[in-house]
């Protein structure tokens, strides 16, 4: 993963991935109280998607509409350039229970898509998503205990219905952290941009993760599109 810092939102959408830089930041220290947002939910639910109008019907303190209205204007600015941000409070992600190779977004990952596309996010509140060098990490379809469980589960020959298959399943998509790895938090408040991993990208995937959610730890506010 090669990081560059940039100034501002029209720098986070127009600089281009290339010469190994595969993720973008926006560093921001935001003004407001996010925590009180999450607070006032009162939700109960692992995910809650909230909106303008969800946002608008909460009784905020001065520093919790200040947060609000980061949050609307953050939606705006996306929506505006053509997506379609989501805005959830994560109590926690569900888990995959694949014994071999579990593919929930607790596991280090690259995102993909079938045509040129990038994927956009911001930790408010609790926990932020880590990220990883692309030099820290091997696939873990590379590793050949697992490769030969999963071959063995596959039932076949190691060939190109097997690779398939694999991706198929987005086994192809997760990776482990090497020796020397150092993982790294995205901080919070700041607005990335990470590559994909698509066809005729001119960079490898951004890998990253949610972090993981434990007992007592205060609700991720995570914006995604």
């Amino acid at each position: 993963m090669s990081i560059k810092v940039v100034n501002n939102f029209d720098e986070l959408v127009s600089t281009p991935f290339a010469n190994g830089i595969n993720a973008l930041c926006w560093q921001r220290n935001l003004p407001g109280d996010f925590n009180e947002v999450v607070a006032l939910l009162n939700s109960t639910e692992e995910i809650t998607t909230l909106d303008k109008s969800s946002l608008n019907t909460l009784t905020l303190s001065e520093a919790g509409k200040l947060a609000r209205d980061t949050l609307i204007e953050d939606l705006q600015l996306l929506h505006d350039h053509g997506l379609s941000p989501t805005l959830d409070c994560i109590r926690d992600y569900p888990r995959d229970d694949d014994e071999i190779l579990p593919t929930d977004v607790y596991s280090f990952h690259a995102d993909s898509a079938q045509t040129v596309a990038d994927t956009y996010l911001c930790t408010y509140a609790g926990a932020a998503s880590e990220g990883i060098d692309n030099d820290s990490a091997i696939r873990k379809i590379d590793l050949p205990e697992t490769r030969a469980a999963l071959l063995k589960q596959f039932g076949g020959e190691d060939n190109d219905e097997f690779r398939a298959h694999l991706s198929e399943l987005c086994y192809d998509l997760h990776y482990s952290p090497l020796l020397h790895a150092q993982p790294f938090s995205f901080g919070l408040g700041n607005l990335w941009r990470i590559a994909l991993q698509h066809p005729g990208s001119p960079v490898p995937p951004c890998i990253h993760r949610a972090p993981e959610t434990l007992p007592g730890q205060s609700p991720r506010l995570l914006l995604i599109s």
